[in-house]
């Protein structure tokens, strides 16, 4: 992934809603996820990972990279 791609959720949460957007930059943040790391965040224990901001009709949103894929 990167700038100037176009992307897509890679699950899309609403039962098969194509949304695409574009990607306006790229940066590494942490993200906790629960669901496998459990309740209790401790940051120093993660590193940070790739997000993308993505450009969706006039609204960015910061996405992992893991949840993201490159519409071809």
């Amino acid at each position: 992934m990167k700038v100037g791609d176009l992307v897509m959720l890679a699950v899309h949460p609403h039962g098969g809603v194509n949304r695409t957007g574009v990607v306006v930059d790229t940066l590494q943040k942490k993200c906790w996820r629960t669901n496998v790391q459990g309740k209790k965040i401790n940051w120093d224990t993660i590193d940070p990972e790739l997000h993308g901001v993505v450009l969706f009709e006039d609204n960015t949103l910061t996405i992992p990279a893991t949840d993201l894929k490159v519409v071809k």
